[in-house]
């Protein structure tokens, strides 16, 4: 096997990780235990503005209400974004881990629940304080800006946003690239990514039915939402099956069917909620307006007194590599890692805000992964035909292993920073 030597600027900013890891280990354990929902990541907000604070950055807190933004001048050059999103998910962790979540809070309805980092956040947290640490720590290695932002409410599709329309484009310098990651399932030590879209464009509805409620034992004095939603249920796989291409790509997911409160009692109304994955403008219009004729055959067949209201719940849009970008931080990768280590993957069928900064700064931007997974039990998993069964973010078992998933992800944040700050060296 040939010698792999990484570039002289990487190297150098990187060459104190081992020494910081354990100061990493403890802030990812520590916000893991103590996850926030989104858009009220005030603690762990407060975190990365001290972290950033103590490594020289000019810091800007409550951007977008919890978003910290930290700037970094080091000479005449590029300015690169990095960002990482902060909030957990209303999950009640089952990990097991010592450091596992046990924390409850009230979400924006009131109601408690139990909340948990079943993402990866926490993750990705540590990462961005461990590459703006790094690089702060070896300025004579690189020339630009580094823009550090931590990112709030990315699981509502809030956060982006909300730090665009806080004046995130007018108070801080456009960046020339903008750079993200998630960790997700794959051998830990990996990295995976390719141009052109990358995660899907994602649309949350809420749909009411109406009916007229009855006894259970006189069905025919009732038109029954229940059995109106059931067929809508059903009827909606059939979009997908039977409406998209096989060259094409779609996923609707129904994620809430209620109805009712006593089973001797035919309800009023009834409710779905429901969630669409696609990754071409067009195929996303004719479902949308596919799930939307279904939805009123439906009650009109069952004889409905009134229109079903459908109500959008949330949007992502459609995250793309910029081509160019891509091919850039990919060639940067693999002068850094050995080759086995950086693959190319499809696009996920995962949905990301990431996208807003560089639709809105119109820059370019890259966003990849970084697997989670102890290699060995990937590898065992993958023998076995069993991937499936590997806990998948937002699953309450989802947890990274910690090594060498830590040190990848701060490694890829400073070699793609690197591959615009370090390009004049």
């Amino acid at each position: 096997m040939v010698a792999h030597t990484p570039p002289a600027s990487a190297s150098t900013v990187l060459a104190n990780l081992g020494k910081l890891l354990p100061d990493l280990e403890a802030l990812y354990k520590d916000v893991h235990a103590h996850p926030e929902l989104s858009m009220h990541e005030t603690r762990t907000a407060g975190i990365a503005a001290d972290r950033l604070i103590k490594a020289g950055y000019e810091v800007t807190t409550g951007v977008g209400k919890t978003g910290v933004v930290g700037l970094l001048r080091n000479g005449e050059g590029p300015t690169v974004m990095l960002r990482a999103d902060m909030d957990a998910l209303p999950i009640a962790e089952s990990t097991g881990l010592a450091y596992a979540s046990k924390v409850s809070a009230r979400d924006t309805d009131g109601n408690t629940l139990p909340v948990g980092h079943m993402c990866g956040h926490d993750m990705h947290v540590a990462w961005l304080v461990g590459a703006a640490t790094l690089l702060s720590e070896s300025r004579d290695a690189w020339k630009g800006t580094l823009m550090a932002v931590f990112q709030p409410g990315e699981e509502t599709a809030q956060g982006a946003q909300a730090m665009i329309d806080d004046g995130l484009l007018k108070r801080f310098p456009k960046p020339g690239v903008v750079l993200g990651q998630h960790v997700m399932v794959g051998p830990a030590g990996t990295i995976a990514g390719s141009a052109g879209p990358i995660t899907s464009a994602a649309d949350s509805l809420q749909i009411r039915l109406f009916g007229r409620g009855a006894h259970g034992s006189m069905p025919q004095a009732s038109i029954d939402p229940v059995v109106m939603a059931a067929s809508v249920v059903l009827r909606l796989q059939t979009i997908v099956s039977r409406e998209v291409a096989a060259t094409d790509a779609a996923v609707i997911t129904v994620g809430v069917l209620q109805a009712g409160s006593k089973e001797n009692v035919i309800p009023d109304d009834a409710l779905i909620k429901l969630n669409v994955r696609t990754f071409d403008a067009g195929v996303r219009k004719h479902v949308l307006a596919a799930i939307e004729r279904i939805v009123n055959a439906e009650a009109e067949a069952s004889g409905a007194p009134r229109k079903p209201e459908i109500t959008p719940l949330d949007r992502y849009p459609l995250n793309v590599n910029d081509e160019t970008a891509s091919n850039r931080i990919a060639e940067a990768f693999r002068g850094y890692f050995s080759a086995e280590r950086v693959r190319h993957t499809g696009p996920a069928p995962a949905s990301e805000d990431f996208g807003c900064f560089g639709t809105a700064w119109q820059a370019p931007s890259v966003f990849w992964f970084v697997g989670g997974n102890d290699p060995d039990q990937y590898a065992k998993a993958k023998a076995a035909g069993k991937l499936n069964e590997l806990p998948v973010n937002h699953s309450p078992q989802f947890a990274p292993v910690l090594h060498p998933t830590m040190e990848t992800g701060v490694e890829t944040l400073v070699v793609g920073a690197l591959a615009w700050l370090g390009a004049s060296l």
